[in-house]
């Protein structure tokens, strides 16, 4: 029996066909945070997330316009991206659904930049917003990394194919 042939995308064809091939790129999962006009902590789920630069140290994070807290996160003036490590996925999840008190059930404290840090967390960069851009259906949001920390010895939580995955050593 021949394999199947490999799926195309046009521009113009169904958008999960194009979601499916982007998902075939393994991805980090984070958790992007930042407090309201009230102080109350925000964040959600985000794995669109890259390096930008190191001079001067910039990253950025996409949004969806439709998310809940997108609004709170563009008009932040810190926020913080949480990098989760594989013991975090039951927060990746939380973060991505609309539930009510998404930090309740989740450790976490105030950063420098005031942005709410999830503890345990394989890494966390804490910004200040250097930019904020349109991008079709989602905003992207620049940050200038005013800290960043990191636990060598926590393994990453990867999202690849629309499931969690965990890497396998040799």
């Amino acid at each position: 029996m021949a394999a199947d042939a490999p799926t195309d995308f046009r521009c113009g064809s169904d958008p999960r066909t194009l979601r499916d091939a982007l998902g075939c790129f393994a991805t980090g999962v984070t958790v992007v945070t930042c407090l309201d006009a009230a102080g109350q902590p925000v964040g959600l789920t985000a794995n669109s997330f890259t390096s930008v630069s190191l001079d001067p140290p910039l990253l950025l994070v996409c949004v969806a316009k439709t998310a809940a807290s997108a609004a709170v996160l563009t008009a932040a003036r810190h926020f913080a991206v949480n990098v989760l490590q594989t013991g975090q996925q039951p927060a990746s999840i939380r973060f991505s659904t609309r539930a009510e008190d998404r930090f309740g059930a989740t450790p976490w404290s105030t950063g420098e930049t005031g942005a709410p840090v999830l503890m345990e967390s394989l890494g966390v960069f804490e910004c200040a917003v250097h930019a904020v851009h349109e991008g079709g259906d989602h905003h992207i949001l620049v940050g200038e990394v005013v800290k960043a920390s990191f636990d060598p010895h926590l393994d990453p939580l990867l999202y690849f194919r629309g499931r969690y995955r965990r890497l396998h050593f040799d």
